[in-house]
């Protein structure tokens, strides 16, 4: 039923009932009745409309006025991540609509379920270069799982049932719908909004084939040395349990992707680390020594793989994906089984022989040995003069004891709290990895909060990343989003100093960059902060922007030149990392 009290239309008889409500106000209604509780947005002349009725529909919806589109979607991917819903954003035409272009690339290659809405000039103009008009569809079709252009407001509550259908469901990812400023005036007979189960052509899981999964136990039971790699399809398909299950039933050691962090809590005893180009040590060597690699929810990336060519050739590969088309199209599978890990998990976990692998775990104990002593102790435990990032999470972790949701931006600080944060729960770790989107992690951070606002929220960001998205301050000043800022300054955009010094000579090429002073400025948003670069401060300089009732700015200078090691030189093979 609508939330809209039905009047009769005609009095005389009985059984005819109608409610006539505009374009705008249906839009407003899916999203009440798909529990869509919070819209990040920026209005505009061509979606103004919605913006009207949204007036009148405060008390049930709760909008974040963000300070540029771009933050707004970054936002709705924060709180689709921590929520485990589906985030929404609205824009207008032209540049508000481009704006959103970035976030969803990010959120397409990341699997982040958000509906997008965009106000359109009339449809009488379509075409004509109106006034703040783009062809937003064909702009945003590569980017978007689906997308459409509404002109009649007949359509809207069937075109917002199937896009929430669609973000969500399956492989999940971003929609966006376009609307016409007549369909959103436009007045129509509303008959009440009906969820969408159920779109042709459109398979969100695929059939489970239980001759794979089969198959698949076959292998795996005649493994001496197997591994499991896991990514974010295990938190999207909300199989954490199912997974955990699986690995200790047969013993196996289990690496995770940057976007996979936090499916299986850090400290498990079959946990090994984190796969990738500055991903740890053993995991990265040992992939090219198992006889059994199991993929599940994660997609070959090439930060994973490093080169294909000599990527786990001796090892037949097991990969569970929802997503056919990620089936082969980087690493051939040896047997694929498609299906939502949440059910396919199961049915493998059953037939796979209980096993003890521990010989073979402790190879990967051993290989980690040689990483603390090359590289974490010295990062954790620093004795010279500068800070070192790898400290600051450290500390972090001793005062959050892993149960804080840490968003990231871009960079070495990324690379580092990826490394070295711990994970207690899942939907804990908020990142940009496909795209690696500088400027997504205050806003991201933002939406994360309000997706779970009874948990501590901590974006780490660089220098650089930061003053990409630093007016989202506003946002938070305004609305009270209680999200901890920990800036880590090392006065460069670090990423590509260290790329430059390893493989430039060191020919640092429009790397340094000057910084504001970053406490003043969160100080003009009243917002708290402070700022150190004494190793004796840190510990209660945290423990304060832990403790402070509200959102808290800390910026803390550390080494200018310090690299994140390990490293696989891109190019290389996995087996081939670096440990300085």
């Amino acid at each position: 039923m609508s939330t809209l009290e039905k009047t009769e239309a005609t009095p005389q008889t009985e059984t005819a009932t109608t409610t006539q409500i505009s374009g705008s106000q249906a839009v407003l209604e899916a999203l009440i009745h798909e529990g869509a509780d919070t819209i990040f947005g920026y209005p505009g002349g061509a979606i103004m409309p919605i913006y009207d009725a949204l007036y009148d529909y405060n008390d049930r919806l709760n909008h974040i006025l963000v300070r540029h589109e771009q933050g707004g979607i970054h936002a709705a991917q924060g709180y689709a991540r921590t929520s485990g819903r589906v985030g929404v954003a609205f824009a207008t035409s032209g540049p508000g609509a481009t704006n959103l272009v970035t976030g969803l690339a990010d959120a397409m290659i990341d699997s982040n379920p958000i509906v997008c809405i965009t106000g359109q000039v009339f449809a009488a103009l379509l075409g004509t270069d109106a006034f703040q008009e783009t062809d937003v569809i064909n702009i945003t079709t590569p980017v978007t799982k689906w997308n459409y252009q509404v002109t009649d407001a007949t359509e809207i509550p069937s075109v917002l049932a199937k896009a929430f259908y669609i973000a969500r469901t399956g492989r999940p990812g971003p929609v966006l719908i376009d609307i016409t400023k007549n369909a959103q005036i436009q007045l129509f007979d509303y008959e009440g909004y009906e969820k969408c189960d159920y779109v042709r052509s459109y398979r969100p899981a695929p059939i489970v084939r239980h001759e794979y999964v089969e198959q698949a136990a076959q292998v795996i039971n005649q493994a001496k040395k197997p591994f499991v790699l896991f990514g974010q399809g295990i938190i999207l398909g909300k199989a954490e349990q199912e997974f955990k299950h699986f690995i200790e039933k047969g013993g196996f050691p289990a690496a995770t992707t940057v976007m996979g962090l936090s499916a299986l809590e850090t400290d498990h005893p079959q946990h090994v680390g984190m796969l990738g180009m500055h991903g740890n040590y053993a995991p990265n060597v040992m992939t090219n020594e198992c006889d059994v690699l199991i993929a599940v929810g994660m997609r070959f990336d090439d930060r994973v793989t490093g080169r294909l060519d000599k990527y786990a050739k001796q090892a037949k590969v097991i990969h569970l994906d929802i997503d056919p088309a990620e089936i082969d199209k980087n690493v051939k599978a040896t047997v694929p089984v498609w299906g939502d890990c949440k059910e396919t998990l199961p049915l493998l976990t059953s037939l796979v022989e209980k096993r003890d692998h521990s010989a073979w775990l402790q190879q990967f104990r051993e290989l980690e040995k040689e990483e603390v002593k090359a590289v974490i102790h010295d990062e954790l435990n620093p004795t010279g003069e500068v800070m070192t990032m790898g400290e600051v999470i450290k500390t972090l972790n001793e005062l959050t004891g892993g149960d804080a949701v840490i968003v990231t931006d871009v960079g070495q600080h990324q690379m580092v709290a990826c490394r070295y944060a711990k994970f207690n729960s899942s939907k804990s770790n908020v990142t940009s990895g496909g795209l690696g989107t500088m400027g997504f992690g205050l806003p991201a951070a933002i939406g994360a909060w309000y997706g779970a606002p009874e948990r501590d929220v901590i974006v780490v960001v660089g220098d650089g990343g930061i003053q990409m998205t630093i007016q989202e301050l506003g946002t938070i000043m305004q609305f009270g989003a209680k999200v901890k800022i920990l800036v880590l300054n090392n006065q460069f955009l670090g990423m590509v100093r260290q790329w430059q010094q390893l493989f430039n000579d060191k020919r640092y090429s429009f790397v340094n960059i000057t910084s504001p002073d970053f406490v003043a400025v969160a100080k003009g948003y009243h917002i708290d902060g402070n700022s150190i670069s004494e190793r004796e401060n840190l510990y209660s300089a945290l423990k304060t922007m832990l403790e402070h009732d509200g959102s808290y700015l800390l910026e803390v200078m550390v080494g200018k030149e310090n690299n994140v090691f390990p490293m696989v030189p891109q190019g290389a093979s996995v087996s081939e990392i670096r440990l300085k």
